[in-house]
């Protein structure tokens, strides 16, 4: 009987933090400064333009799907990747809803990309991430410019696109 206790105890002490991986901010993922991986990854075109195929989010934006991480990474624009899996994370659906609140203040001049765990299981791995909402920007070199394990606010997102964009006599350059 003792013995059976204290496994439950370890049990019900463990519980909470296998629940966090699912949806938290578990993991390592790319450190700044890091290359960002290219790889393929599917697109609206891949699954014949079936959202549902994309994304386990209730409220889309085809916007962030048209491109794979690797062709977005060679079109040397900015790229806000967010990983979220709104199937198993409540959090992840109100953290997409922000990053679709900036998809039309930002594009043309930035991608948006969002990958979904049970959609690009590979990004995930490649990312490092291991939970999620997780947020990546990379600049137009491609570069890890800041990562966020966890939720955002729309304020902290709105920075970090900020930081990535050329100043206006860098535009000017160009």
């Amino acid at each position: 009987m003792n013995r059976y206790a204290s496994r439950l105890g370890l049990l019900l002490g463990v519980l909470p933090l296998v629940l966090l991986t699912a949806c938290g901010q578990q993991g390592s993922g790319l450190t700044v400064g890091s290359t960002a991986p290219k790889l393929a990854t599917k697109t609206l075109a891949d699954v014949g333009g079936d959202l549902s195929r994309m994304t386990t989010y209730r409220q889309p934006d085809e916007r962030m799907y048209r491109y794979s991480l690797d062709k977005a990474l060679a079109t040397g624009k900015p790229i806000l990747l967010e990983f979220a899996t709104p199937g198993h994370c409540s959090i992840c659906d109100r953290q997409l809803q922000i990053t679709k609140s900036l998809l039309d203040k930002y594009q043309p001049n930035v991608l948006f990309l969002h990958m979904d765990q049970y959609e690009n299981p590979e990004a995930f791995k490649a990312y490092r991430v291991m939970g999620d909402p997780w947020t990546f920007v990379i600049d137009a070199k491609g570069v890890v410019r800041y990562q966020q394990p966890g939720p955002m606010l729309y304020q902290e997102m709105d920075a970090a696109i900020r930081a990535v964009l050329p100043s206006p006599k860098q535009a000017a350059l160009n």
